[in-house]
């Protein structure tokens, strides 16, 4: 007898799509790691506030930067799961080791310090101020006639 994890999917389909997996041992990491990096962009007055999906994630293991103007974000994520029998006896263990990495043109005039960050409940919340723009000058510019 050959105890086999119970899948959710359509047996035949994934079959057909990989002849090699027949018993349905394949881990799931699909599950394990989000699709994207999903990002919401609010624009205020005074600044851009990124509120960047990371479900799974731990603090530790998110980073962000700031370099010629681009704000990356890279978050790396390993997990590990286990079910034994009453003995001991491995039926299954599956390990999933991946990254994710986003970078957002944010200007060159804004440096580190002009950033800030939060990483709480799986959602890394950045807020990016906006930098003045010089006023413009007068757009009249009258012309001295002579005579």
């Amino acid at each position: 007898m050959m105890l086999v994890p119970a899948r959710k999917n359509d047996f035949f389909a994934d079959f057909l799509s990989d002849p090699f997996d027949v018993f349905g041992g394949r881990p799931q990491a699909k599950q394990a790691m989000p699709a994207m990096m999903k990002t919401d962009i609010l624009e205020t007055e005074k600044a851009y506030e990124f509120d960047i999906d990371l479900p799974g994630f731990k603090k530790e293991n998110v980073h962000a930067e700031l370099q010629d103007g681009y704000l990356t974000i890279q978050a790396s994520i390993e997990s590990e799961a286990q079910e034994k029998g009453e003995n001991g006896t491995y039926l299954r263990k599956e390990r999933f080791t991946g990254s994710c990495r986003r970078s957002f043109y944010v200007g060159e005039d804004i440096s580190e310090d002009d950033i800030r960050a939060k990483f709480e409940d799986g959602i890394l919340r950045i807020v990016v101020p906006k930098k003045e723009l010089p006023a413009p000058e007068d757009a009249k510019r009258l012309i001295s006639i002579e005579g």
